[in-house]
């Protein structure tokens, strides 16, 4: 992990300094903080227009071969548009910007990009047509005739690269360029594309979720949609041969989702973790954006926390960043003094202007891999300071909750499952195909959530396993629903007997202090709620149904 992190800051372009002084911004637990990240990200600083781009190519053969222009000058955006799968090239995307009072003559300020074989002008017959200008890997740029012509509706204010024949750019004022940078590269999943914005980005605060004016709140969690750098490959595709055999994971994991989110109108989604699958995402930005695209398309608010798979190539700390900064999305870094990223809470606060909570959600990071193969192999666990710091925050928010006219109500979300989801004896709804892949170290988790008073906890990681187990406490009575979202991604396995992809809802009223749950399938009897059950009635956790 140190080694990661000290390579994606030398690729960043860090000055030397901010190497010397490494280990004042990296924790005792190897993760940069914020205040050192926003340094490695790339920086689009408000009030400046950007007056030109360029790509610059080096090769690794040739040591006096660089892929940096002078930085007083040029900002680079650190992601290798080869994504380091050239044989001996690299090539960098630049940018010169300027603040718009620093203007000079002379500066002619970009109002327009495409990308291509041919001149623009061969479309553009106006009288602007004689203003664009070729940049390496088939950039056009049309400038303005004057700096002070740099309105700021039209002027391009902001640079970025993402990665795909399906990439997009959920952000507020930016659009993705609709051909490939021209270089030489291959593998789809190696089209660069250019993503630019014009003019300032409109300020969307913050949702508040809140319960509806019928006292209703719905929650979609999708977990392991396994997002690739491209439109990524299809594991285990069911049915077999479905869209006559022609499979495009990324592409049928969205659609499917897209679908869901128009039919069920959810308040909120939760994405529980694996969002971006490993190895084939090389450009975690890309993926991230890409089902970030099509919650702000419908205004939906988002919560995100993060799976073993979701940081092969860009830290937790890094994705969290951006994800913050998305429209519409609730996710948060959490302290920097609890182990992982994305310790938090989110209130959904009563109908109309209560500032009341009706009901608390507690995501924490489940982390990756086991810290200690040699004695508990297998899968990561939650810490105690986690847990401290959510039996701490419950406690905090009791008082509070009490002032709520109705019964409040706690849920919890997760990645890898708990140590108890193991008990084959608990009684279930849904089905169990695989091994529980839990962590062998038991922390206590579960324990605590009994403890606080939370009805139900709901994890992903497993695909194949999509059912709820229920606990039930030292008096034989029902304590704690244990559920699993079920994956909902094609780049993921499936497999086991024909699984179909499926997200998990959750309906509550507050009304009557109640939770049902339920499935929606992928493929087959598209309309269906599978497995419907009640697993919360006044308030108070309720068995399953007779069988």
């Amino acid at each position: 992990m140190a080694r990661r992190i000290v390579r994606t800051l030398f690729q960043a372009g860090v000055a030397s300094i901010i190497c010397i002084l490494f280990v004042w911004i990296v924790d005792s637990r190897w993760r940069v903080l914020p205040s050192a990240l926003h340094r490695v990200m790339p920086a689009h600083h408000p009030g400046q227009v950007v007056i030109d781009i360029t790509v610059k190519t080096c090769n690794s053969l040739n040591p006096i071969s660089s892929c940096r222009l002078d930085t007083s000058i040029w900002h680079r955006v650190d992601k290798d548009l080869y994504l380091k799968k050239g044989w001996v090239s690299s090539a960098y995307l630049h940018v010169q910007r300027k603040k718009e009072e620093e203007l000079v003559p002379g500066d002619k300020v970009i109002i327009d990009v495409s990308v291509g074989k041919l001149n623009p002008t061969m479309t553009d017959q106006g009288q602007d047509a004689e203003r664009w200008e070729f940049r390496p890997g088939g950039i056009w740029l049309k400038r303005s005739s004057e700096p002070h012509a740099s309105d700021k509706e039209n002027a391009v204010t902001a640079v970025d690269i993402l990665f795909g024949a399906d990439a997009v750019d959920p952000r507020d004022g930016w659009s993705v360029i609709g051909t490939s940078l021209l270089l030489e590269s291959s593998g789809e999943e190696q089209e660069p594309r250019l993503s630019v914005r014009r003019g300032r980005p409109a300020t969307i605060p913050k949702p508040v979720p809140r319960i509806n004016e019928h006292g209703k709140f719905k929650i979609l969690q999708a977990a392991d949609l396994h997002l690739s750098t491209g439109t990524g490959h299809c594991r285990d595709e069911q049915p077999a041969g479905y869209h006559e055999g022609k499979c495009e994971a990324d592409p049928r994991t969205l659609e499917f989702m897209a679908r869901l989110l128009d039919e069920e109108k959810p308040d909120l989604v939760i994405l529980s973790g694996d969002q971006v699958n490993g190895e084939s995402a090389l450009d975690a930005q890309s993926a991230i954006f890409k089902y970030a695209g099509l919650l702000v398309e419908r205004k939906i608010p988002y919560a995100t926390i993060f799976g073993n798979h979701d940081d092969l190539y860009m830290p937790r700390w890094e994705q969290m960043a951006i994800i913050e900064t998305l429209p519409y999305s609730l996710s948060e870094s959490g302290p920097e003094e609890i182990e992982g990223v994305g310790n938090y809470v989110l209130e959904v606060l009563a109908h109309g202007s209560s500032k009341h909570s009706a009901v608390t959600l507690y995501l924490l990071d489940s982390h990756s891999y086991s810290p200690d193969e040699r004695n508990f192999k297998g899968y990561d666990w939650l810490k105690k300071n986690q847990i401290d710091w959510f039996k701490k925050t419950a406690n905090g928010l009791k008082k509070a909750h009490e002032g709520y006219s109705h019964i409040h109500m706690d849920l919890a979300f997760i990645h890898i499952p708990l140590p108890e989801y193991r008990d084959k004896e608990l009684e279930k709804v849904g089905e169990w195909r695989e091994g529980v892949t839990a962590p062998a170290f038991n922390s206590g988790f579960k324990d605590a959530l009994v403890e606080e008073g939370v009805l139900m906890v709901s994890c992903g990681h497993d695909h194949a396993n999509e059912y709820c187990s229920l606990s039930r406490n030292d008096a034989k009575q029902p304590a704690l629903w244990m559920c699993y979202a079920g994956g909902a991604g094609f780049g993921g396995y499936g497999g086991y007997g024909g699984y179909h992809r499926r997200m998990r809802f959750f309906d509550i009223d507050v009304n009557e202090a109640r939770i049902t749950t339920y499935k929606r399938l992928e493929y087959g009897d598209l309309a269906k709620r599978v497995d419907e059950q009640t697993i919360v009635e006044g308030g108070r956790v309720q068995g399953p149904p007779p069988a």
